[in-house]
């Protein structure tokens, strides 16, 4: 009669959710044991790109700035504020204050914002195929607006109204000089536009003054006349036999004499606004629109790449790489294992074929253990 050993799960046919902590920790470090030169010649790998990408890749310097703008100009509630400043970043990234920036610095004939040789030809490959059209203004190309807004960043500083502004360049003397380039323009152009809205405001003003003073002289000129007139009608001897006649005078005398009060008063009363809108402007003439909190200066150190976070992604990423690896071997070494014998148990058991000594080492993944093929087949004992 033929032993057979009582059948039993092993405990690295369990599924993961019955496998203690420790087991866990076991088969994390077997397989890290297991698949170390691979981790370790992933990680060389990257640490190598990252090294190469250090080297080679161009360093960009970011020069920065604080900019306030017009505290005074709004009620302090949160929600105008908010609008203010918001309006003033987005002036500060207009395409209006790029085109001038660029055009005063000749940043279209700059390879860091033209794209250089390549994108030339690129350019004129396109021109001649038709797919775009002859740049009429040589100082200000498409790809330099572009390359010059993805450069500039501005933002609010948490709930103030200061503006923190940023420019990247791989030259630091450039990019400080850029960013200061676009605070000048910046503030020239809303002293500009205040200018501006002034003199269309004196100007209306002035028309107003004018229509208003001449309404007034015109109502009181029609009173005087009516009156010169009324006096040479009452002298003669027929007016005053016409009763009808002086009722008629009289109540167009009334008239005249109110459109004329009306037209003073509205005189009057503009001079007076007008007054007062001079008193105001005056008072706030001494506030500034907005200006520099930080003077710009050029960067001592690039702002990318940053050697810490370069190497320490490459690190990262090659141990990812690794562990991926030696899970993908895992996956391909259980599909390459011998099928389970028709005798397997219910509960998860491999069946243990009579005769047969199974080796010492662990079981694979699907419980079948590994026979070993140097010891000849062997009956059980009788016992």
């Amino acid at each position: 009669m033929l032993h057979r050993p009582v059948n039993s799960t092993h405990q690295d046919t369990l599924p993961p959710e019955f496998r203690s902590p420790a087991e866990f920790v076991a088969d994390s470090l077997a397989f890290l044991r297991r698949h170390f030169s691979i981790v370790v010649l992933t990680c060389s790998s990257a640490l190598g790109v990252a090294l190469l990408y250090l080297i080679m890749a161009t360093p960009t310097f970011t020069a920065r700035a604080q900019l306030i703008v017009d505290s005074k100009a709004v009620a302090a509630d949160p929600a105008s504020v908010s609008t203010v400043v918001e309006s003033q970043i987005a002036v500060l990234k207009s395409e209006g204050i790029a085109r001038t920036v660029v055009a005063k610095l000749g940043l279209a004939e700059d390879p860091e914002f033209s794209g250089g040789m390549v994108r030339r030809l690129r350019g004129s490959a396109s021109r001649l195929l038709g797919w775009s059209k002859q740049e009429t203004n040589s100082d200000v190309t498409p790809y330099s607006l572009y390359t010059f807004e993805r450069r500039l960043s501005a933002k609010r500083a948490g709930l103030t109204y200061i503006v923190d502004l940023a420019f990247d360049s791989s030259d630091p003397e450039r990019a400080a000089q850029i960013l200061n380039t676009i605070v000048d323009t910046y503030i020239a152009t809303q002293m500009d536009a205040k200018y501006k809205w002034g003199l269309q405001n004196e100007k209306w003003v002035k028309d107003r003054v004018n229509e208003l003073s001449s309404q007034a002289l015109a109502a009181k000129k029609a009173v005087a006349d009516f009156n010169k007139n009324r006096n040479d009608i009452a002298n003669s001897a027929a007016a005053k036999a016409d009763t009808a006649s002086s009722q008629l005078n009289a109540r167009t005398q009334g008239e005249l004499e109110a459109s004329a009060d009306a037209a003073a008063r509205a005189y009057d009363n503009f001079l007076r606004m007008l007054r007062h809108m001079d008193a105001m402007q005056q008072q706030s003439a001494l506030v500034f629109e907005a200006r520099l909190l930080t003077e710009v200066s050029s960067p001592f150190t690039a702002s990318w790449p940053k050697p810490t976070v370069v190497l320490g992604m490459a690190i990262i990423g090659g141990m990812l790489l690794g562990i991926a690896i030696g899970m993908l071997r895992d996956l391909l070494d259980r599909g390459r294992a011998p099928a389970r014998w028709p005798g397997a148990t219910a509960s998860g058991g491999a069946a243990v074929v009579p005769g047969l000594k199974a080796n010492s080492s662990k079981p694979y993944f699907d419980g079948a253990f590994k026979v070993d093929k140097q010891h000849p087949y062997k009956e059980a004992n009788p016992d």
